[in-house]
């Protein structure tokens, strides 16, 4: 290989302008690639990190309630105009024995069963519908990291204590060390401390929700000893689908993932990642025509040198390989400017961009672009390099 090494050097160091154009047009095309994945992606980690900031990945539930339909006896046509179950409020069957089991499974991280329900909030003539979530604040803020949330007071719930959120707190005028009466209905009533307020940068959970320990819930609730939800977190959150199926078939019980209660969200994110392949597919297939064109042009330069060389003794087999190193060599060569480039784009989006968001580079991505850019250097070198290897030495040199 030494000889296709130096012959397809000094090709490439004759043609310097044509050379550095193209290496700068790779160099762009590899730093856009490098950039807009790297924003994607940073755009990407920093949505799902604020949706999966205020809940878990997994929701495990007991199962719905359904119609049981008596069978109609042989022979009869049974006609049956159903109507859906409504849903009351209850507890997962045995959900100490789930939350146990659920501790164990090597893809989970985290398990939290809190007992969550419907009520009113009152302060003075100012009422405001609530939703009381009883939780076990060590489990809880393995999930949740609520503690990070409190902006006054302290997370302190359970002995008549509780803390709410900053919107519910200004629609009633209350703060810390107010009072604040809860009523679930039927009689059942309760009046706590506001020990702390949150602000989890979802108004309407802001606006809602009302934690205490689950005792206090259970009772305002009428369900002793109950927990409703158990909350799950899994190690990895794209495979939350598949560690919710695992689940609702051990236990028997509702699982469902993040990915299946933010449908929505998910289709906005496949869509993003859909338009950065195809950028990046069309930024390649651009390097690659700009490299052949390239590459079609030096050998329609270097026809009569082709043809000398031929005569003298190299095989066709060294000729194609000289072009092929060249395209690698392009490849290469602007691959590590454009990721070089891109990266400082990254830094410069991070250090000096109006700070919306932090866009990692993953060093994989890097090398990744490197890669497609000599491979795709090398594939768009075939045709230039098979044309000169194809040539004719008599040809190539009477026709010069």
């Amino acid at each position: 290989m030494w000889i296709e090494w130096t012959l397809a050097l000094r090709f490439l160091r004759e043609g310097r302008i044509q050379s550095v154009l193209i290496l700068v047009g790779i160099a762009v095309g590899v730093a856009v690639i490098v950039f807009l994945t790297a924003l994607i992606t940073g755009l990407q980690y920093n949505i799902i990190e604020r949706t999966l900031g205020t809940q878990a990945h997994i929701k495990v539930e007991a199962p719905d309630e359904v119609n049981r339909i008596l069978p109609g006896a042989a022979n009869v046509v049974q006609l049956v105009l159903e109507t859906k179950r409504a849903q009351r409020l209850r507890s997962i069957n045995n959900w100490q024995q789930v939350r146990d089991a659920l501790d164990v499974l090597p893809e989970v991280t985290a398990v939290s069963p809190i007992i969550s329900g419907p009520a009113f909030a009152r302060r003075g003539e100012a009422i405001k519908s609530v939703a009381l979530v009883g939780i076990d604040v060590d489990r809880y803020t393995r999930i949740i990291p609520l503690q990070e949330d409190i902006i006054d007071g302290h997370l302190r719930v359970g002995a008549g204590d509780a803390v709410i959120g900053s919107q519910l707190a200004r629609d009633l005028g209350a703060g810390v060390g107010d009072k604040l009466r809860l009523d679930a209905g039927a009689g059942r009533g309760s009046i706590i401390n506001i020990a702390g307020i949150f602000e989890l940068g979802v108004r309407e959970l802001d606006a809602r929700y009302v934690y205490l320990d689950m005792k206090q819930a259970q009772s305002l609730l009428n369900l002793p000893g109950a927990a409703t939800v158990i909350d799950v977190t899994v190690r990895d959150i794209f495979g939350a689908n598949e560690v919710a199926a695992r689940i609702a078939g051990l236990t028997g019980l509702k699982a469902e993932s993040w990915m299946q209660t933010n449908s929505q969200l998910m289709n906005a994110l496949d869509s993003q990642r859909l338009s950065t392949q195809m950028i990046s597919f069309f930024v390649a297939i651009s390097v690659a025509l700009g490299i052949a064109s390239v590459l079609f042009v030096s050998v329609i330069q270097r026809t009569r040198e082709i043809g000398i060389l031929r005569a003298m003794g190299i095989t066709r087999q060294q000729m194609l390989r000289v072009f092929l190193v060249q395209g690698g060599v392009f490849g290469l060569l602007g691959s590590l400017a454009g990721g070089l480039a891109g990266s400082g784009m990254v830094w410069v989006f991070n250090d000096f961009g109006p700070k919306l968001f932090y866009i990692p580079v993953n060093p994989m991505l890097l090398v990744a672009s490197s890669l497609l850019a000599t491979v795709t250097g090398i594939i768009s070198a075939a045709v230039p390099a098979r044309r000169a290897a194809r040539m004719d030495p008599v040809q190539a040199i009477r026709n010069v």
